[in-house]
């Protein structure tokens, strides 16, 4: 993973220090709360219904053990004992005192972290494939231009007051496992007629208030023209953005009001301007690359046949074994899930001594790293199959071998009422109860791939337009009341989901859920997954069943 040099660790140090003060002259009274207020969101602070909130950046996901135990330091000094990973692999704590902030940055800043940009108008935390590098089907590690992009961004001073937040994700792989066509800018690595490995460029993705897919805008972009090209996006966007209503800021309402090709025609226009002075050589590429070198692989020829037994003799170890490893490129070892999805904790909530232990079983088993993925849980990377019945037995004693990966109950889900000051409803209470539905994990399992995603409010944090279930919390006169949308997706296919008919209340969100799902096995066709059967039949035959009786 990328290490901090000299230079970095200057930067995020200063910013410590210039945060500091900023706070000491707020709860002096010197700054008032309308100038303080862009200050700390620039360093990740929110103030939220009961606490304020800081979000700390995981750049692309990816963690060092010693991170994760100063995670669980913090969670353990400053906060109430847990942290809460994100769809955008970040981490957020709920209950910081504002005035503890500056010594939580100072902390992470020893560890090599930071939560610079994680708010604001400006180019937040960048994404990829949490499988970046061990996929069998990757092009290209994205993870370097990820670096590359984030280090061009820290502190932008020309990017660092845009009309709106801005999000760019870099996918290395066919499938795409990153919601790339949901930012505002995606990037796709691929290769042209020549073989040359470059970028499809995609801009004008978002969820929230108006969710719109991302256009492709240039098919093919060289890798030296990545962050001129980026500039001139961007350039475009800040002088021509609105900025007189935040609903409309986004650059997915520019591109719409536009038009696609007078859009693109202005960045080709910018860009030809500072394409030759901004030029991303390789000798740069090669430095960044180096600090993603794989790791010391070992031989593991006996890995099948350990793994054979321990199946044989534990369906348990059986049936998690399937639902939460994932393949890799490198023979004998394994992608392993933590699952932050078990029925006892909130979704995507991590305890410290949780924080602790994977810490542990990062050392022991996987390098000293840990990724976080897109759907709030966990992922050991580089596993050996000859030590997954270890592992899982120690995942099972942690309360993080839920074997639920890639089912209904991996649920994305926000944070809603119960901590957020925009929220108009629950999401916690709602995937607690559609967890309570699946005591049979027999049944779980059957149903296959089905994404819940659940939304406290119009912002869409948990992305419930794109979920195959959607579901979005609405305020009708100080009651909470939900609307389920159908067929979404995220992935290559993306889609906006259809509104299933009108809002119900909070006490038949999870029948209703339950019916959808009952419609689902008794319509499906062979192994046809949900998503399929939703694009094939359309949602009457599931709207009809949920609002029967009423």
């Amino acid at each position: 993973m990328y290490q901090y040099n000299e230079f970095d660790q200057r930067l995020v140090n200063e910013r410590v220090a210039q945060y500091r003060d900023q706070t000491r002259r707020y709860l002096a009274g010197k700054l008032s709360d309308e100038q303080f207020r862009p200050l700390r969101l620039m360093n990740g602070l929110y103030l939220q219904r009961h606490a304020p909130m800081l979000r700390i950046a995981i750049p692309y996901g990816l963690l060092a053990s010693r991170q994760l135990r100063m995670l669980a330091h913090i969670a353990r000094t400053y906060d109430r004992g847990y942290a809460h990973f994100t769809t955008r692999q970040n981490v957020q704590f709920n209950w910081p005192k504002l005035e503890q902030v500056p010594d939580i940055l100072a902390d992470l800043a020893s560890v090599q972290m930071h939560a610079i940009q994680t708010s604001g108008n400006c180019v937040r935390n960048v994404t990829s494939d949490h499988l970046a590098g061990i996929c069998i089907d990757e092009i290209e590690d994205p993870r370097p231009y990820c670096e590359i992009i984030r280090q061009w961004s820290t502190l932008h001073p020309e990017f660092a007051y845009l009309p709106r937040k801005f999000k760019i994700a870099v996918s290395g792989a066919p499938q795409d496992r990153a919601a790339t066509k949901l930012h505002d800018i995606g990037l796709y690595l691929s290769k042209n007629e020549t073989g040359d490995i470059g970028f499809e460029v995609l801009v004008g993705g978002g969820l929230g208030r108006t969710p719109i897919i991302g256009q492709p805008i240039r098919p093919f972009l060289e890798k030296r023209h990545l962050l001129s090209y980026l500039e001139a996006i961007l350039r475009v966007y800040n002088l021509y953005g609105r900025r007189d209503n935040k609903y409309k800021a986004r650059i997915k309402i520019l591109l719409k009001e536009l038009g696609v090709e007078r859009f693109t025609e202005r960045v080709e226009k910018e860009w030809r301007q500072i394409k030759d002075l901004l030029v991303l050589d390789q000798a740069e590429i090669d430095r960044v690359e180096n600090h993603f070198s794989p790791p010391p692989y070992e031989p593991n020829v006996a890995a099948e046949e350990i793994l054979d037994v321990h199946k044989q003799h534990d369906k348990s170890f059986a049936t998690w074994l399937i639902h939460n490893t994932g393949q890799h490129k490198i023979a004998g070892y394994a992608a392993v899930f933590l699952s932050l999805k078990s029925p006892t904790a909130p979704p995507g909530d991590i305890t410290q001594q949780q924080l602790d232990a994977v810490a542990d079983l990062a050392d022991e088993f996987s390098f000293g790293q840990v990724r976080s993925t897109h759907r709030q849980n966990l992922l050991l990377a580089d596993v050996k199959k000859s030590d997954l019945y270890n592992l899982w037995q120690e995942l099972e004693a942690l309360d993080l071998a839920t074997p639920n990966v890639g089912t209904v109950t991996d649920l994305i889900c926000c944070p809603g009422l119960d901590f957020c000051s925009l929220a108009n409803a629950a999401s916690i209470s709602v995937a607690k109860g559609i967890h309570q539905l699946f005591d049979d994990f027999d049944y779980l399992h059957d149903l296959g791939d089905i994404k819940i995603n659940i939304s406290g409010c119009m912002n869409g944090c948990a992305h419930q337009s794109v979920g195959h279930i959607g579901i979005l919390g609405v305020d009708k006169k100080g009651v909470e009341w939900y609307q389920i949308t159908l067929g979404g997706s995220s992935e290559n296919d993306a889609s906006l989901g259809d509104r299933l008919g009108p809002a119900v209340p909070k006490d038949r969100v999870v029948d209703a859920i339950a019916t959808i799902l009952k419609v689902y096995t008794e319509q499906r066709m062979d192994e046809e997954s949900f998503l399929a059967a939703v694009r094939r039949i359309g949602i009457k035959p599931f709207k009809k069943q949920v609002y029967a009786n009423h």
